[in-house]
């Protein structure tokens, strides 16, 4: 993650903590990184590969000059399948490090919504990261007998939200329906994969 993007989610949290009641968000907060560790679907080995992958494209990123001075690349990684958003100047630049990141072990798909323009401005990165917070609330008022939020993925650039995850198709199609309405939302990309319950 790189600091404008780091900056604006923080300015995101603070937003909402401030929103929400102060503490009170920062314990619902750190209650739902701790339940979405305890329920993620994915097994060990993949949870770890996804870290490793990770930590690989960032080494790629944050190591690539043009991507440090001509590029704001977002990666994220679910299931193997690495997302890379953000701005970039050239398509040069955009598509040298998606094959970068492609060749990295145990990559299964590289999902390229990198835009070509300038890098986003604070106030846009701002928005992006409230608007992610924003759909994650969303995704509480989902009633589904057995979903839990936490194990979606939640990803916004430029309006777009993409969403990742392990779910039934049912789970799925009721979140998508769910986020479609959230205020800011121009776009949204279903990355899910089928999870059979």
């Amino acid at each position: 993650m790189n600091r404008k993007t780091l900056l604006a989610r923080s300015l995101a949290i603070g937003i909402m903590a401030f929103t929400l009641g102060g503490c009170g968000a920062v314990l619902v907060g750190a209650a739902v990184t701790g339940a979405s560790v305890a329920h993620d679907r994915r097994p060990a080995e993949t949870i770890v590969a996804d870290k490793n992958i990770y930590l690989k494209a960032n080494e790629l990123r944050n190591t690539n000059p043009d991507i440090q001075q001509k590029a704001d690349i977002d990666i994220d990684v679910y299931n193997q399948k690495v997302l890379l958003t953000g701005m970039a100047e050239n398509t040069t630049i955009i598509d040298r490090f998606q094959q970068d990141v492609a060749a990295i072990a145990s990559v299964k798909t590289v999902y390229n919504e990198v835009a070509i323009g300038a890098d986003p401005t604070l106030t846009e990165a701002t928005e992006d990261s409230y608007l992610t917070s924003r759909v994650k609330v969303s995704l509480f008022h989902v009633k589904i007998e057995g979903f839990d939020p936490t194990r979606v993925t939640v990803v916004s650039s430029q309006g777009s939200v993409y969403l990742m995850g392990l779910l039934t198709p049912t789970e799925a199609d009721a979140v998508v329906e769910e986020v479609r309405y959230v205020s800011g939302v121009k776009r949204v990309v279903k990355l899910f994969d089928n999870y059979d319950a």
